[in-house]
């Protein structure tokens, strides 16, 4: 079984085709991936869309034909070309696969390198796939220790520090083009999570903020949440407050514009927008004094203090590098273990044959039974001692397939699939126990 993952994110794919690809509600999500469950060679599947990147990670019997299949329902979802699509992707397998996972996770290949929302995303995105049962036990493991990658990177380094998520950025910015002026207004759209961080950073640097969302009831919850006022509008107030409040960030999970031309008056004060959504809230609008900053324009932010991300992002690389080699060394161990198991299940079945019918017989007595089966087991133990030793250390050698195949065919050892899910992802069964 293989690893694929298929990327197409801000480094290869402008906006307006990632927000073609995005997947804005579970519904969409849940709908694609029970596309991709139903192909033969893809066994197991995970998508994670966000505003700047969609990223299909799946166990595949064929790499070449899931690879294809993939591209080609995302082509038929986004109504683009297959062709362009396909030359855009980032195609990563196996080992390369593993080393791109392990660097989403721990926020390395983001827009805002360290942002700290990433590892959520990724974690939605599994809980979402392992409960519908689009992944069982070849992608937890390796989310299992994606997660664990991701936190000793965080532990490591300083990458998580300062501006690290696109909303902070944007409220830098925004503080930036207002001449560091508090007591600024600032309209915030939609009541979600990217919401509650803008309005928290909006707050920080000293905006006066007003909340706006189709749910009110769900933006006065939020609003309640802050130590300091936070205005609630009703969403019929859009339009007006469009045209008086100079500061907007809009983070909403609409499938399209909800700031049409049609809403937009001309001012004399300057107004400057950032639509942090994928797809984008803002529709192309062009207006005297209006400055509109989509997520691929806070990419200043990325570029400052390069010598600092640098020598942090060479030290997260290093230990991405280490555990992803780790990671399949570890697998090995787990092809190993039940093998070595089943050796010694074995032997315990043929000491109970054995002694049972040296007990029928008479060979032996029934009160020296129990010294007679602690005598075979440590036989047993002592003889298996070095072969299992040999095994283990196998495990990170190539050849280490072939010896496994050799000794489950002599010994007529079959995969128990118990066995199996004693080594399932430890972040899996914490999902599954919470419901």
């Amino acid at each position: 079984m293989s690893y694929l993952v298929i990327s197409f994110s801000h480094k290869n794919t402008d906006i307006q085709t990632r927000e073609k690809l995005a997947f804005p509600n579970e519904e969409n999500k849940d709908r694609f991936l029970k596309q991709l469950h139903s192909e033969a060679v893809i066994k197991e599947a995970i998508l994670l869309s966000t505003c700047n990147r969609v990223e299909i990670i799946i166990s595949t019997s064929n790499i070449s034909y899931a690879t294809s299949c993939i591209i080609q329902r995302l082509a038929q979802y986004a109504q683009l070309n297959y062709d362009d699509l396909f030359d855009r992707a980032d195609v990563y397998d196996n080992e390369g696969a593993i080393h791109h996972l392990f660097s989403v996770a721990s926020a390395l290949d983001s827009l805002v390198i360290g942002e700290t929302q990433i590892v959520g995303q990724l974690k939605d995105a599994f809980r979402l796939s392992l409960s519908k049962g689009y992944c069982q036990q070849n992608l937890p493991r390796a989310l299992h220790y994606a997660f664990k990658c991701a936190a000793a990177v965080r532990t490591a380094t300083s990458l998580g520090t300062g501006s690290v998520s696109v909303a902070s950025t944007a409220v830098l910015k925004a503080k930036e083009v207002v001449d560091n002026k508090d007591g600024v207004q600032a309209l915030v759209i939609g009541a979600g999570e990217m919401s509650e961080l803008t309005v928290k950073h909006l707050i920080s640097k000293g905006f006066k903020v007003t909340l706006i969302s189709r749910d009110i009831k769900k933006a006065k919850i939020l609003a309640n949440t802050f130590e300091v006022h936070v205005e609630v509008e009703e969403y019929s107030n859009l339009k007006k407050l469009l045209n008086h409040i100079p500061v907007v960030l809009t983070a909403t999970g609409a499938p399209y514009p909800i700031i049409t031309k049609d809403m937009v008056t001309d001012c004399e004060f300057d107004r400057f927008w950032f639509d942090i959504a994928v797809p984008r809230d803002i529709d192309e609008i062009e207006s005297p004094n209006l400055k509109i900053f989509s997520v691929d324009d806070l990419q200043f932010i990325v570029n400052s203090n390069m010598e600092l991300k640098a020598k942090q992002a060479k030290t997260a690389y290093g230990i991405v590098g280490k555990m992803s080699v780790e990671f399949f060394d570890w697998l090995k161990t787990l092809e190993v273990e039940p093998v070595i198991k089943h050796l010694y299940i074995k032997g315990d079945e043929v000491i109970d044959k054995k002694v049972n019918n040296a007990i029928k017989k008479g060979f032996i007595k029934k009160e020296d039974e129990e010294n007679i089966r602690k005598l075979c087991k440590t036989v047993l133990t002592e003889y298996l001692h070095q072969p299992s030793k040999k095994m283990k250390h196998l495990s990170k050698n190539m050849e280490c397939d072939i010896v496994l195949g050799a000794v489950q065919s002599m010994f007529n050892l079959n995969s128990d699939s118990n066995m199996l899910n004693k080594y399932k992802c430890e972040h899996a069964l914490k999902i599954n126990e919470r419901g």
